[in-house]
């Protein structure tokens, strides 16, 4: 018999290459959070007399509240058809620890829909006139964030699993605890455009990460176990 890590990281690869495939078969809902996101962007500019320092001074929020509600757009996706077809709860009896199964699945949701958010916030900075210095802050910025809103996500979305009609609830949920992120993101993108010293708010935004890393696949395991009770 394997031994127990073993097993573990060969079920997380398994699940994460299943997660991938039907990620493949159903891209056009994968792609809506994506395309959302680019389409609220443009409209900000359109929207506003077209200064440059009028632009920049909403690139932040329009990046963050972009990134905020395609987060939001993505979660639906994260459990439903699992927790339809019996694999959550094929998940929590097999006897490999579930909260690092769940972590397993939020990372291949962040992969597919962060990161794709990630890769095209420059395009999306430049347009709205964010200087080409302050992509790599930008950058840095959205990464420590999306990855801290898809675990704040998921255990929203494992709460409100057995509910037909989550979506009202799962935005009351995750809104209040992903506010500090909005808030320390849009400040790191602000100094970055500004062209100032951004370490302070990164340094928040990956505590945040880190401590979503090390409490969300735990308390989400326990939310995926009440939702299945």
């Amino acid at each position: 018999m394997s031994d127990p890590p073993v097993r573990f990281a060969t079920a997380a690869a398994a699940l994460m290459a299943r997660d991938l495939r039907l990620a493949v078969r159903r891209s056009g809902d994968t792609l809506q959070p994506l395309a959302f996101f680019l389409v609220v962007t443009t409209l900000f500019p359109l929207a506003l007399d077209p200064e440059l320092s009028l632009l920049r001074a909403i690139t932040p929020a329009a990046l963050w509240v972009g990134a905020l509600l395609s987060s939001l757009m993505a979660l639906d996706l994260l459990f439903r058809e699992d927790a339809q077809d019996g694999t959550l709860e094929q998940l929590a009896l097999c006897g490999l620890p579930l909260a690092g199964l769940l972590l397993a699945k939020t990372v291949v949701h962040w992969c597919l829909t962060g990161l794709p958010l990630v890769l095209i916030a420059p395009l999306a900075s430049i347009a709205l006139g964010a200087p080409y210095a302050a992509i790599p802050g930008i950058l840095a910025a959205l990464l420590l964030g999306t990855a801290a809103l898809s675990l704040i996500g998921a255990v929203g979305a494992g709460l409100t699993i057995s509910l037909k009609r989550n979506g009202p609830l799962l935005a009351l949920l995750v809104l209040p605890l992903a506010v500090p992120v909005l808030i320390f993101g849009a400040r790191a993108t602000a100094l970055a455009i500004a062209g100032e010293p951004l370490a302070a708010p990164l340094y928040l935004l990956a505590a945040m990460a880190v401590l979503a890393v090390t409490l969300a696949p735990w308390a989400l395991a326990a939310a995926v176990r009440v939702g299945l009770e």
